[in-house]
């Protein structure tokens, strides 16, 4: 026999995991190696997924502003950086800074950097996670 536990019952342990995703955004950044890629804005599309910690979000200020995550790869779609690869690290390292990220993956890809294909990078970053050890604190990824 099935019931539906009461409103308040809290006998049950529960762990909630959270996901903030921005999906298929189009950026045109100055990225590329090639010489006919520098100086030339180039498409992107970008997916970024940040795995939250806590649970029971009811505010704002408890998750991350899907506007924030654009505006962080619009910025960085502004500074010439080579390689997509460091793109991805660059924008998962600044969404590792803000308070409720535990992990950061972002996925890019580059439309026309192959005749025939698309080419893409993902990158997955998770903020090291502190233990009490003997010896004071102990940090493991």
């Amino acid at each position: 026999m099935n019931q539906i536990a009461p409103q308040g019952f809290t006998g049950v342990t529960t762990h909630a995991l959270t996901t903030v995703r921005v999906r298929d955004l189009e950026l045109l950044a100055d990225i590329g190696i090639n010489p006919d890629e520098v100086g030339r804005r180039q498409p992107l599309v970008l997916t970024v997924e940040l795995e939250l910690t806590g649970t029971g979000i009811t505010a704002i200020d408890e998750t991350v502003d899907y506007r924030r995550v654009v505006a962080a790869a619009e910025a960085l779609a502004l500074v010439h950086i080579p390689l997509i690869e460091t793109f991805g690290q660059r924008l998962a390292e600044e969404c590792l800074g803000w308070p409720c990220v535990q992990q950061a993956r972002v996925s890019i890809d580059k439309p026309f950097a192959l005749t025939r294909g698309m080419a893409g990078v993902e990158v997955i970053m998770t903020r090291p996670v502190r233990f009490p050890g003997p010896n004071g604190e102990e940090t493991r990824p």
